[in-house]
């Protein structure tokens, strides 16, 4: 008979079964968790060096917690994994972020345990604390943890929630776990802060001499030898967290199982509000992702005996839409001085690795803090700067009010390059792009774009670049139709349409992505297609066309339907007092779940059959049917 690899986490199928361990036992079990965490990624890919890092304090949490009674909130929830495993899922975990498998995310519909759900930073001192309050007058006698990265500490919510939880007497505990990573490396004042904890020197200095004030050998000076350790966080942490109204713990380390447990049952015997720091190491227990981090964070499939290994230069190919964007962005600052460009956290997955690398002085990361990265752009246009902000579409939807009060009404020049537009994919509804045309193109001074291909990315942000007041280009994730883009640096005349066929009776009007789908489409029902580049303005003179010379108009976009490309379509031709007949296709009002790219576009509609069927559908109900050679014929009297 074989010998079971993790003989205690089989015994382990919910937390209930891990508290019925002797407490001894529990170091033995995050060494299983860790190794079933590497063997069960390295099959399926997904979120892990942030895992890694969380092992020990996911076994603590769920063995000294009445989970899911008690709540435990996990901050973004790339470290969650290990949560999954111990809480029901570990059979499952191997589908995570697969089509109908885990959710890449804790995601309250999935499991109790999963207590909020999340996929964006910063927002778990704020619910925690919300569960805290609402159990109080409730009555309800409810423990909740809120676990929350550095990195995470960087976005102004996290302190309007130490702020505002600090004044009231919550039975809420804080764990901050200090890593020094985001996805890269931290960066800010904050991330000094914390540093110097460790190794600063006036703390050094404080500890070395108040033991040389003190006797050898003497009451006091046993008790300062015996917390030198503890020395640091009981000076400089006091200034940060504890003048909020916290308690402080720590910092201790996050991998030391034993003081990780005997920590935390100290803080559940203090009342009020208190903040545990604790030091981790990303990718900790398996030597790759320890070296390299942020290559970890997120992975396909691999050998564990391996790792991750990089893949031999491929042949020259279409760059992808994040790799046309970098490029653009060092071509055009090598000849605009004052082209400056902004990142919130984001560097390598909005392709500013190279542009940081080049040009240092013009490159600023701010952390995860969306609300001031819009806002920063904004005081710098009013200096002369041309500012570029780098932001996934669904992560500027956290800064939508300063992109309205700091940019817009005073029109300001600043361009947003918005990567992951549409649906992204594995990672779900909370990183779906679905709603940036409906939320832009209600913005009075914005113009709004969508490249058809990669040349004409390029060619927008150049567009929106020489624009004088705010301008956004929105593209998908991953590669275009394969277009290899220009090297100049040309510009697209503003709000003009292309018209890539002509056909008659249905005219198919198609936003970016969108525009390849329904190529095929425009020659089985021999429909004119247009790809209409402008969301804002739009080609008025091109709509009144196609209505007059066409008895159907199609719009076709990879975004929410209500209010977005196509209702502005249809509001022109409202505003013209044109009947023609309308259908606007685009994401229905739901949230697609997640998996392949492929399945999620099928899910939606967007999928070229299904595009092809509505239309179909749409003109057998007017009396317009296809001819054998492909047209169409006259409605049907």
């Amino acid at each position: 008979m074989q010998t079971s690899r993790h003989p205690l986490l089989d015994q382990i199928e919910v937390p209930a079964d891990l508290r019925k361990l002797d407490e001894s036992r529990l170091t033995e079990v995050a060494d299983e968790l860790r190794d079933y965490l590497i063997q069960s990624v390295a099959r399926c890919g997904g979120h892990f060096s942030s895992g890694l890092g969380c092992i020990e304090l996911t076994v603590a949490l769920h063995f000294l917690y009445e989970t899911p009674h008690d709540r435990i909130v996990w901050d973004v929830g790339h470290q969650a994994y290990p949560h999954k495993i111990l809480t029901g899922r570990k059979h499952a975990i191997t589908t995570i972020k697969q089509s109908g498998g885990l959710a890449p995310f804790p995601k309250r519909s999935e499991s109790e345990y999963d207590t909020f759900g999340v996929g964006h930073s910063s927002t778990s001192i704020s619910a925690a604390l919300g569960m805290a309050l609402a159990s109080e007058r409730l009555g309800e006698k409810r423990k909740v943890v809120a676990v929350i990265g550095d990195g995470a500490l960087t976005a102004g919510m996290a302190f309007e929630a130490l702020n505002h939880g600090g004044e009231l007497d919550p039975n809420l505990l804080v764990i901050l776990n200090e890593n020094q990573m985001s996805i890269s490396p931290n960066v800010g004042g904050v991330t000094k802060i914390l540093g110097r904890l460790m190794s600063g020197p006036t703390v050094t200095a404080i500890r070395e001499r108040g033991k040389r004030m003190m006797h050898r050998g003497s009451p006091a000076w046993r008790f300062m030898s015996r917390w030198e350790e503890h020395i640091k966080g009981m000076v400089m942490p006091s200034t940060l967290f504890e003048e909020f109204g916290f308690n402080y713990l720590g910092p201790i380390d996050g991998h030391d199982l034993p003081t990780l447990i005997r920590t935390i049952r100290t803080t559940q015997s203090v009342s009020g509000p208190n903040l545990l720091h604790i030091i981790t190491k990303k990718g900790k227990g398996y030597a790759p992702a320890e070296a390299d981090p942020v290559k970890y964070h997120a992975v396909g499939p691999f050998d564990p005996e391996k790792g991750v290994q990089d893949k031999p230069a491929a042949k020259p190919s279409s760059p992808a839409y994040t790799q046309v964007f970098g490029q653009w962005l060092c071509d055009m600052a090598e000849q605009s001085p004052e082209l400056l460009a902004i990142t919130p956290a984001m560097r390598e997955g909005s392709g500013l690795v190279e542009f940081a690398q080049r040009f240092p002085e013009r490159y600023f990361d701010v952390g995860i803090a969306e609300q001031h990265s819009v806002t920063l752009a904004a005081g710098m246009a009013c200096e002369g700067a041309h500012p570029v902000v780098a932001i996934y579409s669904t992560f500027l939807q956290r800064a939508y009010d300063q992109l309205i009060h700091d940019v817009a009404v005073q029109n300001l020049p600043v361009l947003f390059a918005i990567d992951r537009a549409g649906l992204v994919g594995s990672d779900g509804p909370t990183h779906a792009g679905s709603f940036d045309l409906s939320y832009l193109r209600c913005i009075p001074n914005m113009v709004v774009m969508a490249p058809a291909d990669e040349n004409e990315c390029r060619q927008m942000l150049t567009t929106g670049f020489q624009h004088r007041g705010p301008a956004a280009v929105r593209y998908p994730r991953g590669k275009g139709p394969g277009i290899i883009p220009d090297s100049r640096l040309d510009a697209l005349p503003l709000g003009k349409a292309q018209l890539v066929k002509e056909g008659n009776r249905v005219a198919i009007l198609a936003f970016g992505s969108m525009v390849g789908t329904c190529l095929d489409i425009a020659d089985a029902i021999g429909a004119s297609l247009v790809n209409m580049r402008f969301i804002k303005p739009l080609d008025l003179d091109m709509i009144r066309s196609m209505a007059n010379r066409h008895d159907l108009v199609v719009t076709v976009e990879e975004n929410a339907v209500q209010g977005g490309a196509g209702s502005a379509v249809s509001e022109a031709l409202s505003d013209m007092g044109l009947e023609t007949g309308v259908l606007n296709i685009g994401i229905p009002d739901e949230y697609i779940e997640h998996g392949a790219r492929e399945y999620c576009l099928e899910l939606a509609g967007l999928d070229q059959a299904n595009v092809l069927r509505q239309i179909r559908a749409r003109m057998t109900c007017m009396g317009l049917s296809p001819s054998v050679t492909g047209g169409v014929v006259h409605r049907s009297a």
